[in-house]
């Protein structure tokens, strides 16, 4: 196994690692170290089945199923595909996954540590892939932050919930989400997370905010802030803390969700297919309960 880091604000490429083969436990206690450090792992030319993705992803924790309980893989509901496929007038997977920033899971008491995505077809248009996924660096943003703001809102808390990215998507043109149901509402209440996390891996400060899910700062009024979450979200998203993955067929791509934001680019039409399957790797190895 090789490690080649981009050279950007994050980003690393794993060569010479077949992920269909189970992971040594050496090899393991790499890509967890890799993953705290560089934040997203790329690893090219996988041939992988749906079952050789939910193996090696459930290395890293345990696998979330998607509370939308929507396209998910014949007898594996934890792998969700991730398509703007139609087949006989039905969609073959979510159609718009992650087309904003945010982080996956900050709307459960539970947080999420990785996902884990394998893409099987990728739009291209010029030679050039379509439907690339950038990355914002947590670690660099809070570091970058003002110190009298870090010290400000050091212990206070964040109010994320599920509704609020799932209602901004059903509102973008042309989405084929649903309206949540009242019991799917209540399976994913909303829930606090401290504004600023402790990287269990690096040991670092992560801000722990996103436009995503992110709704109020609980412990100061609602105008202020509303102000300074919207300076959050404005720094954050610096294109000095971001990073672009390509994609190409065969990538598995990983990403860690509490050192990151991502965000899924919608550049490509209908007739351009994506097709990609994807498991979500949740934080339990590192918090009991709910996230710290």
């Amino acid at each position: 196994m090789k490690l080649v880091a981009s050279g950007q604000s994050l980003g690393a490429r794993v060569e010479d690692l077949d992920l269909s083969k189970p992971l040594s436990d050496e090899a393991f206690k790499q890509l967890e170290q890799a993953l705290g450090k560089f934040g997203v792992l790329s690893y090219p030319g996988q041939n992988l089945t749906s079952l050789q993705l939910k193996n090696f992803s459930e290395r890293f924790g345990r696998l979330e199923v998607n509370v939308a309980n929507l396209y998910q893989e014949p007898g594996l509901p934890e792998v969700m595909i991730l398509s703007n496929m139609v087949e006989n007038g039905k969609p073959l997977g979510l159609s718009d996954a992650g087309q904003d920033w945010h982080t996956d899971m900050s709307y459960s008491s539970m947080i999420a540590f990785t996902n884990v995505l394998y893409g099987i077809e990728i739009p291209h248009r010029d030679g050039e892939p379509l439907g690339n996924t950038e990355f914002c660096n947590m670690h660099a943003a809070y570091d970058g932050l003002p110190g009298e703001l870090k010290t400000r809102l050091a212990g206070m808390t964040i109010t994320h919930d599920f509704a609020k990215f799932w209602d901004k998507m059903r509102r973008e043109k042309g989405s084929s989400r649903p309206a949540l149901t009242d019991a799917q509402r209540k399976a994913k209440p909303p829930v606090t997370h401290p504004v600023f996390m402790t990287h269990p891996i690096t040991g670092e400060k992560v801000l722990y905010a996103n436009p995503g899910y992110s709704m109020r700062i609980n412990e100061l009024p609602q105008e202020e802030s509303d102000r300074i979450l919207a300076f959050l979200f404005e720094h954050q998203l610096q294109s000095k803390y971001q990073y672009r993955h390509r994609w190409s067929v065969g990538d598995v791509l990983m990403w860690d969700n509490m050192g990151t934001l991502h965000n899924a680019v919608a550049d490509y039409r209908p007739d351009e297919h994506r097709y990609i399957k994807r498991c979500q790797v949740m934080a339990n190895r590192y918090f009991e309960q709910a996230a710290p």
